[in-house]
């Protein structure tokens, strides 16, 4: 098979491991990474064998795929112009800094038949893959995503920062329209909300508790699901699914017994996993797992719990 050329647009902290996996694919040829600060991108690219470039635009058209790891206020420019180009666009969560830009990106892509993929890393964590919930759907959600202050993260609210990732997944669960939100947060160290939470009620009655933090002086990365048969726990950070159902027999009369049943994944590498299947997108011309429609349903939500917050 021809290899797909390949290139990464931004090579900060995250931008340099996307270029290590599109690098290390055999079905990929990685053409350049690209970044402003021409010194990181010389380093990561004399390092993966690769030219480096100061300016995107010259690849505009001599690529087939590309990751687009700038600051979000630059996701919606950076990624028209490729898709305008005729290329396949994953890009970082979130899609882009308005609803509107996001609707721009899924237009522009359908209309050029193009992939377009948003990076939602915790979609291919694996706890997340394992977890089966028997086409049952959950009536209460509570997730808990905390970490300590990063100063690299500040640019956007703790909302899209962290909070995301879970809207992210739980709208992809319930599966319905959210009917009503409520919101709290506060700022603590920077000018944005650092701690935030949010109360999503679905239209299909599920209720979503979201708590996130960025100011903490743990890690935690949880999500809970309750359903009348059953109760999930979702352990993102050590990779762990916890299922707790009820059971045939009675543990006290008239209560039936709690059977629990524990995974642990193996320690994986969710950004391998979501490239590859980007990659496979491209190659097969399938439906990503977050496409540009998920991203911009995550961004909606997110936006709406931003403006509450500001109220």
């Amino acid at each position: 098979m021809t290899p797909i050329r390949c290139a990464v647009i931004g090579v900060g902290y995250l931008g340099k491991f996307h270029a290590e996996k599109y690098a290390s694919l055999p079905a990929c040829r990685l053409e350049a990474v690209v970044d402003t600060d021409l010194d990181a991108a010389a380093s990561v690219a004399e390092r993966l064998g690769v030219p480096a470039l100061p300016d995107y635009r010259g690849l505009l058209g001599r690529i087939d795929a590309v990751s687009i790891v700038v600051p979000t206020s630059l996701h919606y420019r950076v990624a028209k112009d490729f898709l305008e180009a005729g290329a396949d666009v994953l890009v970082e969560k979130p899609i882009t800094v308005t609803v509107e830009e996001a609707d721009d990106l899924i237009r522009l892509a359908e209309d050029r038949d193009r992939i377009l993929m948003v990076g939602h890393l915790e979609r291919f964590n694996a706890a997340i893959l394992g977890l089966n919930l028997q086409d049952d759907k959950p009536l209460f959600i509570e997730s808990h995503r905390l970490a300590p202050f990063n100063p690299r993260a500040n640019d956007v609210s703790v909302v899209l920062d962290l909070m995301i990732h879970d809207i992210d997944i739980i709208l992809d669960i319930v599966d319905a329209e959210v009917d009503r939100i409520d919101a709290k947060g506060v700022p603590v160290l920077t000018n944005d909300t650092d701690i935030a939470n949010a109360r999503i009620v679905f239209r299909n009655g599920c209720v979503a508790n979201v708590t996130a933090s960025r100011v903490s002086l743990k890690v935690e990365r949880k999500m809970r699901l309750f359903m009348p048969s059953a109760y999930f726990s979702v352990d993102f950070q050590n990779r762990v699914l916890t299922c707790h159902r009820k059971g045939d027999k009675e543990m006290f009369p008239g209560i039936p017994e709690i059977l629990s049943e524990e995974s642990v994944f193996e320690s994986g590498d969710a950004l391998k996993e979501e490239i590859c299947h980007f990659v496979d997108c491209v190659r097969t011309r399938g439906e990503p797992l977050v496409s540009g429609h998920a991203g911009r349903r995550a961004l909606a939500t997110a936006t709406e719990i931003s403006r509450l917050l500001k109220a």
